[in-house]
């Protein structure tokens, strides 16, 4: 069995418009966060975060922030792909309550990873449809930013 090897694919930054808080529910706190747009680039992708899509996200009691997203992705060409993730985000009591009072944090001072899985029509994309992929996190105060890897 070989090590695991990734190639970037694109960076993505995400905007959000509102965040709608459900409250504390059986599962953990509950928000849904309505996304605004944003924009993604890479090597052999690039194009825009369509104003679409959420993040139905659960801050769990042991202190992990999980991630649950659907969002639409438009191309520079004009193919649209539909991606999803799951994820974590977790780190010390400290640099999480910085984080979520909106304070830029160096992302190396907590953890957060997930795993796009992509779905396109599109012929020229129609490898992202195979493929898994995994993606670091930040969390700036404007909004999440992804770094992308394809697993080869």
């Amino acid at each position: 069995m070989s090590d695991i090897e990734t190639e970037f694919v694109f960076e993505m930054k995400i905007d959000v418009n509102t965040i709608m808080d459900v409250g504390a529910t059986p599962v953990g706190h509950r928000r849904i966060a309505v996304l605004a747009g944003g924009s993604f680039e890479g090597p052999k992708i690039k194009g825009k975060v369509l104003p679409s899509g959420g993040d139905w996200i659960v801050n769990r009691s042991d202190g992990v922030t999980q991630l649950d997203v659907r969002a639409h992705l438009e191309t520079d060409d004009g193919a649209i792909i539909y991606m999803t993730y799951r994820g974590h985000r977790h780190g010390p009591k400290e640099v999480m309550d910085r984080l979520n009072s909106g304070q830029q944090v160096d992302p190396a001072e907590y953890y957060f990873r997930t795993s796009p899985f992509f779905e396109t029509a599109s012929e020229t994309y129609a490898w992202m449809n195979k493929m898994c992929f995994v993606a670091t996190g930040r969390r700036d105060p404007e909004g999440p930013v992804y770094r992308v890897y394809q697993v080869l």
